[in-house]
């Protein structure tokens, strides 16, 4: 008996030690894991046989009625900052006599209403939304497209690609399907679905006028799908849909010299937004990979004066002092041509190849300098906030 109390005293005495040494240096294993993220994503071949299908039907309709569900408007509000200037008279008779009593929203201190659109992206309540259409609400409700109108609540948003996660309480939520992780092609016919103008949910539909778009000085990165599909006020945060009613991209912005569409309109590739979610969803916030550097294109001349045999790279600028650029000896003058054996075209390009890239990792920069190529290796940093960059 005192043999196996003995045992049992040592198991217990080993237990607690290795929970002692997990405590201490692996915390993260024992912190309560989060519900995985549940989306819809179609497989490669089930998208080419709709494909197939919806062609010969030469109808939408079963594509936009597979997609509207998921699709919801979103209303905020937000409080009045400036004075009302009529707030002295508020209780004068002689003021209510000619003007009436104030609006209930200026009594509560609240602004109007705004409009945009969301996706619902999972049936635990997650939308995904464009990052201005909630920057600076106090109350958001989500009306959803059975007639059912619920609070959300911001997880996170990333200003950086204009992308905003609200959560919603509530069941048997019609979650969008994202579409089959493949090239885009100019020419396929889409639709876009949101809410324009406050008219109520709308179908627009158009073809894919151009891919990659960037240099737009919308956001920090960009790679967008442009289209023709109209895309007016109040579609921001909305769907872009294949023509199997798939999610292809989130309506962002608009060209327009009146406001109105002028069938130039741009969406946030699907891919891009999901990656986005998912890392909100369970951080709260987007990790960027990060190097220190300033970098501009290069142009024909620059190109000669440095010797390159075409006007492609990344001319860096400025190397930021103590950054993993500055610690790996990069410097003023150096043209990048590849990371990772992914070749650098502009500056737009070089920066989203290095905001993929994962804290703490190793990156090959494959660069010229004094008309050699060379490799340097970098540790790749964390991306600080935007207000920390300025600095």
């Amino acid at each position: 008996m005192q043999r196996i109390w003995l045992i049992f005293a040592q198991s217990v005495t080993a237990c607690l030690g290795l929970l002692f040494v997990l405590r201490l240096f692996y915390p993260h294993l024992l912190e309560n894991q989060q519900d995985a993220i549940v989306i819809n994503q179609v497989e490669s071949s089930v998208a080419a046989k709709d494909k197939i299908a919806t062609a010969s039907a030469g109808s939408y309709s079963a594509a936009a009625n597979k997609a509207m569900p998921a699709v919801v408007n979103i209303f905020t509000s937000s409080k009045l900052t400036a004075p009302n200037p009529h707030e002295q008279f508020r209780d004068d008779p002689l003021f209510k006599h000619f003007f009436g009593d104030p609006p209930e929203n200026e009594e509560n201190g609240q602004s109007d209403s705004s409009l945009g659109s969301g996706v619902i992206v999972s049936e635990q309540g997650l939308i995904l939304t464009n990052e201005h259409v909630v920057a600076s609400a106090d109350e958001i409700e989500v009306a959803l497209a059975d007639g059912r109108k619920l609070a959300a609540r911001v997880v996170g948003t990333d200003p950086d690609t204009d992308l905003a996660v609200l959560k919603v309480e509530a069941e048997n939520l019609p979650a969008i399907t994202f579409a089959a992780d493949e090239k885009l092609n100019v020419g396929d016919v889409v639709l876009a679905i949101g809410n324009p103008f406050g008219v109520g949910q709308t179908v627009t539909q158009g073809i894919i006028s151009a891919l990659g778009r960037n240099h737009l000085g919308i956001n920090t990165y960009e790679n967008f799908i442009q289209t023709d599909a109209s895309i007016n006020p109040g579609n921001s945060g909305g769907a872009l849909i294949d023509a199997e009613g798939n999610l292809i991209g989130i309506n962002s912005a608009i060209y327009s010299r009146n406001g109105g569409s002028m069938g130039i309109g741009f969406a946030i590739p699907a891919s891009i937004a999901k990656q986005v979610m998912e890392q909100i969803a369970v951080n709260g916030s987007v990790t960027r990979g990060w190097i220190g550097i300033e970098a501009q294109d290069i142009t024909p001349e620059l190109a000669e004066s440095f010797k390159l045999p075409q006007a492609q790279g990344s001319l860096i600028a400025g190397v930021l002092r103590d950054s993993p650029a500055d610690v790996a000896g990069l410097k003023a003058g150096d043209v990048l041509l590849a990371i990772n054996d992914k070749k650098v075209v502009d500056s737009s390009g070089m920066l989203n190849i290095i905001a993929a890239l994962k804290p703490t990792e190793k990156a090959e920069l494959k660069i010229a300098r004094a008309a050699k190529e060379i490799t340097v290796s970098v540790a790749v940093g964390k991306r600080p906030k935007p207000a920390t960059a300025r600095r």
